[in-house]
């Protein structure tokens, strides 16, 4: 087996306990208005005013932690329909995208989401107006769902950093406005599209529930003629299922070239469905017999937020370093694979970590009992045994940085290694 795709097997269990005390219905109202001015702030100096506030009359960490556990309140006079936007980088560039809000959409209830990336990524940036999803947007409207097509072109394939920043900043974006169910965002894709799945999966998998790559293929991520030619570990797989389909006559990407692939899925036990279409083309024809058992997916596999297990691979440790309540902070040599594994139970982590030489646990305290000592375990040798602070400004840091009322992280545990 090629040494890039490194194997580490191990089992996922959900625990959920609660140590807060409930709050006042006053406190509550106050908090919701705090709350919702800092969700929807958009300026550095707005989202420091809200944080200064909501310090200032929080009572404490737990009374913060309640009201935004709780969330904000979103308005109900908000766009419905077909909308075309766009955000722009700090460079400047351009990056238009179509979300399709249910006409019915109610602002008290959380609605999932699906980004639908799509094929032809070698073509001119677009312009304000393209149709950049050809068979255009009335098949993927749903009243149960929010969806998100955004463009993809040759100075930004769905593989390059600057998508890798782009996806999660329209998410984030999105959140300010609707009710989005955190645990529910997928993402699904065609063609291209379908290799940017497979990317996100293998790079970024934070903010995501389920990946759907549809006729597309992980090998093009390698090449380097395609992009930066990324080394893939199998390790990042495990934390999120995948419903791949590809056709048996595809000119493309034929069901004999993603094989290979697949046996390594099911070698490693890797949560995830194949589909091999008979006589399928490079098309999604196959895509309305298949609907049912792909709304299913969804439906059953929700993110988990805080699994007591978690892994990770990176080569890189300014990005592509984060899964969840992990981040790698430093490696051993940058450009070098380091690997972590991480095993809570209580409030007890056990790590198997190479060629790692910092990280940091982000603690929440429905997974953490903060009264207790926390004790950190990297390979066999006790590395930290304390009780740990928690801080008003980490967990403010982390709401404003993720924008996803589920993960809330009171603290930040940073460890070194190797000195």
């Amino acid at each position: 087996m090629n040494a890039d795709w490194m194997l580490i097997l191990g089992a996922l269990v959900i625990v959920s306990t609660s140590r807060f005390e409930t709050v006042s219905v006053a406190e509550e109202a106050n908090g919701s208005e705090l709350v919702t001015a800092l969700w929807s702030a958009t300026t550095e100096a707005e989202i420091e005013s809200s944080k200064r506030r909501l310090i200032a009359q929080a009572s404490n960490i737990e009374v913060l932690y309640q009201w935004l556990d709780a969330g904000p309140t979103f308005a109900q006079d908000v766009a419905l329909g077909q909308q075309e936007s766009a955000r722009i980088d700090s460079d400047g560039t351009l990056y238009p995208f179509v979300y399709l809000i249910p006409e019915t959409y109610d602002a008290t209830q959380s609605y999932p989401v699906e980004f639908m990336l799509h094929g032809g990524v070698s073509r001119p940036e677009w312009k304000p107006g393209d149709e950049w999803w050809r068979r255009g947007y009335d098949s993927l409207k749903k009243e149960d769902r929010i969806v998100v097509v955004p463009a993809a072109w040759n100075a930004a394939f769905w593989w390059f950093d600057n998508q890798a920043d782009n996806l999660p900043a329209i998410l984030r974006e999105l959140k300010q406005t609707y009710n989005i169910d955190d645990n529910r965002v997928t993402l699904s894709g065609v063609s291209d599209g379908g290799t940017g799945v497979y990317f996100f999966a293998f790079k970024q998998s934070t903010n995501w529930a389920a990946f759907l790559p549809y006729i597309g293929h992980p090998g093009v991520l390698r090449n380097t003629q395609s992009g930066p030619g990324y080394k893939l570990y199998f390790e990042n797989l495990m934390s999120r299922p995948l419903y791949i389909v590809n056709g048996e006559n595809d000119p493309l990407y034929p069901v004999s070239s993603i094989e290979p692939f697949i046996k390594i899925l099911q070698e490693a036990n890797i949560d995830h469905v194949f589909r091999a279409i008979e006589d399928g083309g490079h098309n999604t024809n196959w895509l309305p017999d298949e609907q049912p058992m792909i709304e299913q997916f969804k439906l059953d596999n929700p993110r988990v937020p805080f699994p007591p297990e978690l892994r990770w691979v990176t080569d890189r440790s300014d990005r592509y370093n984060r899964n969840l309540w992990l981040r790698i902070e430093e490696l051993t040599v940058e450009g070098q694979p380091g690997i972590m594994t991480v095993s809570r139970e209580g409030n007890s982590f056990t790590i198997t970590a190479e060629s790692v030489d910092a990280f940091t646990l982000l603690l929440n305290p429905e997974q953490v009992d903060f009264s207790e000592q926390v004790s950190v375990v990297v390979n066999g040798r006790p590395m930290f045994i304390g009780k740990v602070e928690q801080d008003m400004n980490t967990l403010l840091d982390w709401v404003v940085r993720d924008r996803d009322k589920s993960l809330l992280y009171t603290a930040a545990l940073s460890l070194r290694i190797n000195p």
